[in-house]
C-alpha cells in the first residue's frame, strides 16, 4: 500500500502538467520493478488527438522502454478511472495491474459504468485496486473545472 501511494503521488504530479495546455488533469505512470518506465498526462487538446489520454501515452512509453507491447509485468497508476478506450488497451497490452485514484461516474470502464478489465469473456483480466489518493485526484479535477466556469 505504501508503494501504491508513492507511485500515485508521481501520477498526480504528472497530472498537474495537463492544465497548462488546456487538458483535463489526468496523469499516469507505469512501474516495472520499482522504476517508472512510462509517464503520461492528457494531451488531447494540445496534440489534437482523441487517443492522447494519460494512460495510452504512459503505456506507449513503457512498451518502448521494455521493447515489447506485452505489459504483463507492470503496474499502471492513474489519477482517474480509465475510459473504455484505455481499459481496452490495457486488456490488449496484457497489463498485470491497474491502480487508480478517483472513480469516473460518467465514463469509467473499470467498475463505475462497466468493467472491461474483469470481463468474463475477455482474453485477459487486469487486477484492479481503486481509491488510492482519490481525494487528492478529485481536488485537482475540481480545481480545473471550477476555473472553466
Amino acid at each position: 500500500m505504501l508503494d501504491d501511494i508513492r507511485w500515485m503521488q508521481a501520477a498526480l504530479e504528472e497530472a498537474k502538467s495537463a492544465p497548462a495546455h488546456g487538458d483535463v488533469p489526468v496523469g499516469a505512470v507505469v512501474v516495472h520493478h520499482e522504476t517508472i518506465i512510462g509517464r503520461g498526462h492528457n494531451r488531447r487538446e494540445i496534440d489534437l488527438d482523441p487517443t492522447a489520454h494519460a494512460e495510452i501515452i504512459a503505456m506507449r512509453e513503457a512498451a518502448r522502454a521494455l521493447g515489447t507491447w506485452r505489459l504483463d509485468e507492470v503496474t499502471l497508476y492513474c489519477t482517474l478511472e480509465p475510459c473504455m478506450m484505455c481499459a481496452g488497451a490495457m486488456v490488449q497490452a496484457r497489463l498485470k495491474r491497474l491502480v487508480y485514484a478517483a472513480h469516473d461516474e460518467k465514463a469509467g470502464a473499470s467498475g463505475s459504468i462497466v468493467n472491461l478489465l474483469d470481463y468474463p469473456g475477455s482474453p485477459h483480466q487486469v487486477v484492479v485496486h481503486s481509491g488510492v489518493l482519490s481525494d487528492e485526484a478529485a481536488a485537482e479535477m475540481q480545481k480545473f473545472f471550477s476555473r472553466l466556469r
